[in-house]
């Protein structure tokens, strides 16, 4: 009876260890990626530390956001797209 109470107590310090340390190992690595200036916001930058937790190619990995940075928004290419769809509209009514 008194060892199961004591290892119920160990399992739920575990547990709660275990939570603080991923949370405090979330905030040093959003510090540094903010002094860094990656532009990562904590959800970006969770999905990239969990994507190279299980294998994904680091390196790889910030080759795609370098590339995906450097590319127009969609609003903008949209915007762009119509309004020269506009222009052509109208040119063809004349």
């Amino acid at each position: 009876m008194e060892d199961s109470k004591i290892q119920e107590v160990r399992e739920t310090l575990d547990k709660r260890l275990t939570k603080f340390m991923l949370s405090f190992h979330n905030k040093v690595l959003y510090e540094i990626s903010t002094l860094l200036n990656t532009g990562l916001d904590r959800d970006t930058l969770s999905i990239c530390l969990n994507l190279c937790e299980n294998g994904v190619n680091p390196e790889a990995l910030a080759e795609l956001r370098r590339e995906t940075v450097s590319l127009k928004p969609f609003d903008s290419v949209n915007s762009t797209t119509s309004n020269d769809r506009g222009g052509t509209s109208s040119n063809l009514k004349k």
